[in-house]
């Protein structure tokens, strides 16, 4: 905690003046272009990694980056906040494009690789079923030969992710009409490099 407060202080201090007049036009209301989904981990900051200023990126994060599909009457199989954020995104602020960005050493994937009953937290354990699926879609990846398996299963969970969002109507529509387009991304911590799902190579491409 004494970190934190030290921070807000010293940005007061000496950071603020930077973007004051951001922050006197934000408070008007937010126009970001991009819905950028990722894992909770304090590691992953997509305004730092993405050079993002406030008000670029609207944010959804959560243990795993995960989205559950849509189920036939149409509504989220799980937690409706997740997709309350989607809808938010696409029908109030209009978005154009929307990231679903996965990570390297992600803790979430190798305790699906892992004996579940070893996994504490009965809510935490249900939430990560929506990755169960990811290593079925590994095949679909031309894989980096020193990729270690868990972070294999890491980039195929988020093409998982981006299928959950196609099963939504919603996106369908966006999609079909070319108002919406869906990027895979996954971000490596130990060089802090970013790759992008490229389809026709089938490959995480470094973004340069």
């Amino acid at each position: 905690m004494k970190k934190l407060i030290q921070g807000i202080i010293d940005f007061r201090k000496h950071r603020i003046i930077d973007y004051r007049s951001k922050f006197s036009k934000l408070a008007l209301g937010q126009t970001p272009d991009t819905l950028f989904i990722a894992c909770s981990d304090s590691r992953v900051v997509p305004n730092l990694f993405a050079s993002t200023d406030p008000g670029d990126l609207f944010v959804i994060r959560n243990v795993g980056n995960l989205i559950p599909p849509c189920n036939a009457d149409g509504h989220s199989e799980g937690d409706e906040s997740e997709w309350a954020a989607v809808e938010f995104a696409t029908l109030q602020l209009n978005v154009s494009d929307i990231i679903l960005c996965g990570h390297s050493e992600c803790g979430a994937i190798q305790a699906v690789l892992e004996d579940h009953q070893k996994i504490k937290g009965e809510h935490l354990k249900s939430w990560l079923e929506y990755a169960e699926k990811a290593s079925s879609l590994m095949s679909k990846i031309q894989f980096s030969e020193d990729l270690a398996q868990h972070n294999k299963v890491s980039q195929a969970n988020v093409l998982l992710q981006l299928t959950h969002l196609k099963t939504y109507p919603l996106i369908q529509e966006r999609i079909g009409t070319g108002r919406l387009k869906l990027h895979g991304w996954w971000f490596d911590i130990g060089s802090g490099n970013v790759y992008s799902f490229d389809e026709s190579t089938g490959r995480f491409a470094l973004i340069e």
